[in-house]
């Protein structure tokens, strides 16, 4: 099982991801955004860092997901954060003319070594939600995020899912969902999750009584 949760900045990915990893005893995938040296001047200057920004940030998923997600599914399942498409809904509201062509021809030649989940989660939120998750995180390169940016990269999530015809998709609405907190909403996430992958529910083996049957 290849399995991957996407969704706007700030929907809560990477915590529902380390929540069900022992759910489903997998390894974990994580995107790792911290290592982009033009982040912070990103978010305080979008025009100006996006092409370096996103290339860089295209290369380091590629590679991550060209070593990592082959070398983990042969040793058995896997829960990744984000996927690779995500890069693509980024540079569209990012970049504009040559420097988008020039994403996309990159980012289309890449994407076809790349090995697609089994299902993707789609963690479905209103944007006000999402910015106050965002605040209440709290990272530092993330302060002077616009309501504005987050509200259209959440259209463009919802817009690409629900024209989603590729790929098996399984939409959560996570706007009163609590799965930190609130052990049901953890299981019953889960248990949506087993069953849009057809796998049955954990049952604990019964005590053997009586006869045996062979």
């Amino acid at each position: 099982m290849y399995l991957a949760i996407e969704g706007v900045i700030g929907v809560g990915k990477t915590t529902l991801a380390r929540l069900l990893q022992p759910t489903f005893a997998c390894d974990l995938l994580l995107e790792v955004f911290e290592e982009n040296p033009f982040l912070s001047d990103f978010y305080g200057d979008r025009e100006r860092f996006a092409f370096q920004t996103q290339i860089f940030f295209l290369l380091s998923r590629y590679r991550q997901q060209r070593v990592s997600v082959p070398k983990s599914l042969e040793n058995g399942d896997l829960i990744s954060d984000y996927t690779f498409e995500k890069d693509a809904l980024f540079a569209q509201l990012n970049l504009n003319g040559d420097e988008l062509d020039t994403y996309t021809d990159v980012h289309e030649a890449l994407a076809e070594r790349i090995v697609r989940p089994d299902l993707t989660v789609f963690l479905k939120v209103d944007t006000d939600t999402a910015m106050q998750r965002i605040a209440l995180r709290d990272r530092s390169y993330e302060r002077n995020m616009e309501r504005a940016y987050i509200d259209s990269l959440n259209h463009a999530y919802e817009t690409f899912f629900s024209k989603q015809t590729t790929q098996n998709v399984l939409t959560i609405d996570t706007n009163n969902l609590d799965y930190v907190s609130r052990k049901e909403h953890l299981e019953s996430v889960s248990n949506r999750i087993r069953d849009a992958l057809s796998i049955p529910p954990y049952q604990p083996e019964l005590p053997m009584s009586g006869k045996q049957l062979t």
